[in-house]
């Protein structure tokens, strides 16, 4: 998976498809990611002694097939590519703009 945690990623599908938002957690399992702002859902919990039931909005995960990660220097949508650095560390590039991600 080539999503990492603090990505800046656009919706290209869905309910909120154009929005765009943070990954603030990865699913690397289930091939999801959980952005702030985009793809909230109602989560209806039980109230118990202490506390009232109450309805929470929540963000969902979303499949990774539905997001892109913004380029840093055109601020668009791009597909995301490995190289080896001047190191010899493999990093991530934009394939827009060929600028690094990481």
């Amino acid at each position: 998976m080539n999503f990492k945690t603090g990505d800046k990623v656009v919706v290209i599908s869905g309910k909120d498809k154009g929005k765009e938002g943070k990954i603030t957690h990865v699913l690397r399992n289930e091939n999801r990611v959980v952005v702030e702002g985009i793809n909230i859902v109602k989560k209806h919990v039980k109230g118990n002694g202490q506390q009232a039931g109450s309805i929470n909005e929540v963000e969902s995960p979303i499949h990774i097939s539905n997001v892109m990660i913004i380029d840093p220097k055109t601020k668009k949508p791009t597909r995301i590519g490995h190289s080896v650095d001047k190191d010899g560390k493999k990093i991530r590039v934009a394939k827009k703009s060929n600028s690094s991600l990481d």
